[in-house]
C-alpha cells in the first residue's frame, strides 16, 4: 500500500554525498557537450531529443547519493508517485523468473517513469534526473528504442540492424546507443562510491525509484548515516521495499 505523501524534504544532512554528485552532472554536461560537438561536426547524429521518451520505460540502477539528489527535489505528490512506482518494481524482482524477464516486464507492465510527463515527452524533474538518464542516448531513430524492437524484428531486419550498428560512428558496433558519451559518466559513479565511503562507510546501490523512496525514509538513512548496513537492510525490509535485485548494501 501506498504511504500518505511526505512534505518535500529539507536540505540533506548528506550533503557532502549530493554535492559529490551535483559537481560529477555538471562536469558531466560540460564533456559530452563538447564531446556531441565534435560528433556532430563529423557527421554523427543524435536521435534523441525533445520529446522523445522511448528509453523512459527501462530500469535504471543508481548509486543513493543520486537518488538523494532526486528525493530533495520531489513534492509529496510526486513521492508518493515514485513509491507506487518503486512497489511495482518490487513485485516484478519478487516475481521474475531470470533477468531478461525482470527487464521485459519492468518495460511492458511496470512502465514508464512516473516524473514523465507523457503528453510533452518531457521529465518533469530533467534537473535532477539520474546518470543513466543523461548518458543513453541513441546513433539511430528512436524506434529501435522501444520496448520489443529488437523482438518485432525479422531475422533480415535484425542482420541489417547489425550492418547499420556496425558501420555507424559513436557506437560500440552492438548496440545503437552512444558508447563514448556512456563512458564519460563514469566519473559521477566513482565520485558517487567515494563520497558514500567517505560519508557513511559503505555504498550503497539499486534501482532508481525504489532508493529514491528510501532516502526520503527517515529510519533508513538513519542506519545508512551509521554506516549500518544490516540495519538499514532492515529498515528498508520494514518498509516493504528489500529485495537483493534493487538494494545493494556494502
Amino acid at each position: 500500500m501506498t504511504r500518505p505523501p511526505s512534505p518535500t524534504l529539507p536540505r540533506s544532512p548528506s550533503s557532502r554525498v549530493t554535492a559529490a554528485v551535483e559537481r560529477g552532472y555538471a562536469a558531466y554536461a560540460r564533456r559530452a557537450q563538447a564531446w556531441t560537438s565534435r560528433y556532430q561536426e563529423r557527421g554523427g547524429r543524435v536521435f534523441c531529443g525533445a520529446g522523445c521518451f522511448a528509453c523512459c520505460n527501462m530500469p535504471i540502477r543508481v548509486s543513493l547519493a543520486e537518488a538523494l539528489v532526486t528525493a530533495q527535489a520531489l513534492t509529496g505528490e510526486e513521492a508518493a508517485r515514485v513509491e507506487a512506482h518503486a512497489r511495482q518494481v518490487l513485485h516484478n524482482a519478487r516475481t521474475a523468473a531470470d533477468e531478461d524477464v525482470y527487464v521485459e516486464r519492468h518495460r511492458t507492465e511496470v512502465g514508464f517513469c512516473p516524473l514523465l510527463d507523457r503528453e510533452s515527452g518531457g521529465c518533469t524533474r530533467y534537473d535532477v534526473r539520474p546518470t543513466r538518464c543523461r548518458d543513453t542516448f541513441s546513433a539511430l531513430p528512436a524506434r529501435y528504442c522501444e520496448a520489443g524492437a529488437w523482438e518485432a524484428m525479422t531475422r533480415r531486419e535484425r542482420e541489417q540492424y547489425r550492418r547499420e550498428v556496425a558501420r555507424t560512428p559513436g557506437t560500440d558496433g552492438e548496440l545503437h546507443f552512444i558508447a563514448p558519451l556512456e563512458h564519460l559518466s563514469e566519473p559521477v559513479w566513482e565520485a558517487a562510491a567515494k563520497a558514500m565511503r567517505a560519508e557513511w562507510g559503505l555504498e550503497v546501490w539499486g534501482d532508481f525509484w525504489v532508493l529514491t523512496t528510501l532516502a526520503r525514509d527517515g529510519a533508513f538513512m538513519e542506519q545508512v548515516a551509521r554506516g549500518d548496513a544490516r540495519g538499514a537492510w532492515r529498515a528498508a525490509k520494514a518498509a516493504g521495499l528489500a529485495h537483493r535485485t534493487v538494494l545493494e548494501l556494502g
